[in-house]
């Protein structure tokens, strides 16, 4: 099993960074790459459209708003992995002046090395968080 994480700082509160990307529907408001979220089973699942048209499904295995993370799995994805699991987190940081994001994630490569697809998910984290970032800098 592989895995990455990508950390952060983001220019705003914990508490308005989470207000914006808590929700398991959000991703559109923040995440360029996924334009459309979709919420099926209670609010459970999400189905994610990007911008080639690719769907992915993703299932929300825990959520915590008291301590700023959620964890999902993959149900669905063009990406060459299984057992993937990733957390999304936002933490205090310098005082609650600034978030921490960390953004995880752990899988097994199919058909790819580790390290190409660590690789990938790495790229993903971090493109996300400075997306994310950049709507706090603005």
């Amino acid at each position: 099993m592989a895995n990455t994480t990508v950390t952060m700082i983001i220019p705003a509160s914990p508490e308005k960074v989470w207000k914006l990307i808590g929700g398991f529907n959000s991703l559109p408001d923040w995440l360029p790459y996924i334009p459309n979220s979709e919420l099926s089973e209670g609010g459970r699942v999400r189905h994610l459209a990007n911008p080639d048209g690719d769907v992915i499904v993703e299932r929300l295995e825990a959520f915590n708003d008291k301590d700023q993370f959620y964890t999902y799995s993959i149900m669905k994805a063009p990406f060459p992995v299984t057992n993937y699991q990733s957390t999304l987190r936002v933490r205090e940081h310098n005082g609650s002046k600034e978030a921490l994001v960390e953004w995880s994630g752990s899988f097994t490569p199919i058909g790819v090395t580790e390290e190409e697809v660590t690789s990938l998910f790495n790229g993903i984290y971090q493109d996300g968080l400075e997306a994310l970032k950049s709507v706090f800098s603005a």
